[in-house]
């Protein structure tokens, strides 16, 4: 009757622990946001695993963990990889 689908991409927020993803775009507004993660790397085509999504949200870039803001989280959207 229904059939079964799966997320193949999200915004950054919805990633579960442990996850990796390919970011897909980064949409923001505000430059200065866009420019902030260009300078951490977090670019398309770099893969991103999240390591804690509380009390804040940190994620790992090559050998690098980053602790990222929620308007920043919001503006990246990753294509998620099988783990």
């Amino acid at each position: 009757m229904f059939t079964r689908f799966s997320v193949t991409s999200c915004s950054l927020e919805l990633l579960r622990m442990g996850e990796r993803g390919i970011v897909i775009f980064c949409k923001s507004q505000d430059e200065t946001i866009l420019t902030k993660l260009i300078s951490m790397g977090v670019i398309p085509g770099t893969t991103i695993t999240l390591e804690q999504h509380f009390p804040s949200l940190i994620i790992k870039v090559e050998n690098k963990s980053l602790a990222l803001d929620v308007e920043s989280i919001r503006a990246i959207y990753v294509h998620i990889v099988d783990s």
